[in-house]
């Protein structure tokens, strides 16, 4: 697996190692979906709450610059990590994380990356089946993101046609949207949901199962060219140790 670190005047702090047995515990469920799911197959506004909280719209440089896709916190040793299309992190030293955003506020702050952790395979040859990565945040005040709003484990392995609850933004909108429903599989390594109005901006919206990340919305055709039809690229073994190097802070 490969880490891509950016410029040494981006970084802002290391991350704590973990023990390889510790990082294995943090593949599990255990908390609740993020807001209340619309009827199955239905997209409406996600409430605002703790689970939304941990889902955020990346933007470019700032507030002004315009959210272009989401992520998501997921639990780690150093509490700063979030989980996202690998699409999403082309630009990552100009890109900043805003959870819980909603209508120009930023109520948990904005986070600045520092480091993205990306299967190899993605970068040589943009392999639609390694379409998830993960990013390190400075740390903010002193604060690191899990401590301030929490983080999801990550649940991989999930069966054939299991319901997942999708929350993102797209670009055209201020508040995030969601969509709970059962899925299938469009190949071995991707999984296909169907929900309307996932537009630009979506890719890299966890998908969640039992308040754990299943998938992130990225993968075939980059998530998908229709907005009713959406994809996740399955985490599979490659995705699995790619977690548990950039949850262990491990390169």
């Amino acid at each position: 697996m490969n880490r891509r670190e950016l410029p040494r005047t981006a970084r802002r702090a290391g991350r704590v190692a973990l023990a390889t047995a510790t990082v294995s515990a943090l593949l599990t469920l255990g908390v609740p979906d993020a807001g209340a799911a619309p009827p199955a197959g239905g997209t409406s506004v996600a409430e605002a709450g703790l689970g939304t909280a941990r889902v955020g719209a990346l933007f470019a440089g700032g507030l002004g610059g315009g959210h272009f896709c989401t992520a998501s916190v997921v639990r780690s040793a150093g509490r700063d990590l979030i989980a996202t299309a690998a699409h999403c992190l082309g630009r990552a030293q100009d890109t900043v994380f805003v959870p819980g955003y909603r209508e120009g506020a930023a109520p948990y702050g904005v986070w600045r990356i520092t480091g993205v952790h990306e299967d190899p395979s993605w970068a040589a040859t943009g392999n639609p089946d390694a379409d998830v990565a993960f990013a390190t945040l400075a740390p903010l005040e002193g604060r690191r993101i899990e401590d301030v709003v929490g983080a999801f484990p990550v649940a991989a392995d999930q069966p054939d046609g299991v319901p997942v609850t999708v929350v993102g933004y797209p670009s055209s909108e201020e508040e995030p949207l969601t969509c709970s429903n059962a899925t299938t599989m469009a190949s071995v390594s991707q999984r296909r949901i169907g929900c309307p109005d996932l537009s630009g901006g979506t890719s890299g919206s966890p998908w969640l199962v039992g308040g754990a990340l299943a998938g992130v919305l990225g993968g075939f055709e980059g998530g998908g060219t229709e907005p009713d039809v959406s994809y996740s690229a399955v985490l599979g073994g490659p995705a699995q140790e790619l977690y548990r190097q950039a949850a262990a802070g491990r390169g």
